[in-house]
């Protein structure tokens, strides 16, 4: 059960815990109209499909790349996904397993898909002044993935296990997260390995 906080799902019915209380939404939210997303004077162009006009700042610009980076390597993203279609792939999984998708919502980017006790729910995850935090919820991040290992961990251990979106990983995929499960991401900076294996681990340095 998340402490000291409850968390809203996307479909914005109610607030309510997430463990066993949630529950899923009734219909799906409307699509929101893509808009143009720019980034400060001289930053790089992104990808056209977004809710937001401007970024403030250009930390929160280089912090959604970052986040964008870290999904392509994730292999639990599932980009825009709808979510009748993100409830009924999670339907039949065990409590506790999760997806990433794009947000239907307006001036949101993701969302979280998560196998609850009661079925399946989805919950927003917000960006504000380069931090991320679900809807509901005052704990926010300053990365989008430490957000979601902070809710895999005990004592909440509300998002068990990712939904790949491949039925099978590969080989390098699944020895990297075996290492990053066992050295942890603040000491892979010390493992004795050339440049390119040592890049490769970074690149997704999480448990997932």
């Amino acid at each position: 059960m998340v402490a000291h906080s409850s968390l809203t799902p996307e479909n914005g019915v109610t607030t309510l815990e997430l463990r066993s209380r949630l529950e899923p939404p009734a219909r799906d939210p409307l699509q929101a109209q893509p808009s143009h997303r720019h980034g400060p004077p001289g930053a790089p162009k992104v990808p056209r499909d977004t809710r937001f006009h401007t970024f403030r700042s250009q930390d929160d610009f280089n912090a959604i790349i970052r986040a964008s980076a870290l999904l392509e390597e994730c292999g639990f993203y599932w980009g825009p996904l709808s979510v009748s279609a993100a409830h009924e792939k999670l339907r039949g999984e065990p409590v506790g397993t999760f997806l990433l998708r794009d947000s239907r919502q307006k001036n949101c980017f993701f969302t979280v898909s998560v196998r609850a006790a009661t079925g399946p729910t989805s919950i927003r995850v917000l960006f504000t002044a380069g931090r991320f935090r679900l809807d509901g919820s005052h704990e926010s991040f300053d990365c989008l993935f430490k957000l979601l290992e902070h809710y895999a961990g005990p004592p909440r251990k509300v998002l068990v296990r990712p939904l790949p979106k491949k039925h099978l990983r590969s080989l390098q995929e699944l020895c990297r997260r075996r290492i990053v499960a066992a050295v942890g991401r603040e000491h892979l900076s010390l493992i004795p390995l050339n440049p390119v294996l040592k890049d490769y681990l970074e690149s997704f340095p999480f448990k997932f």
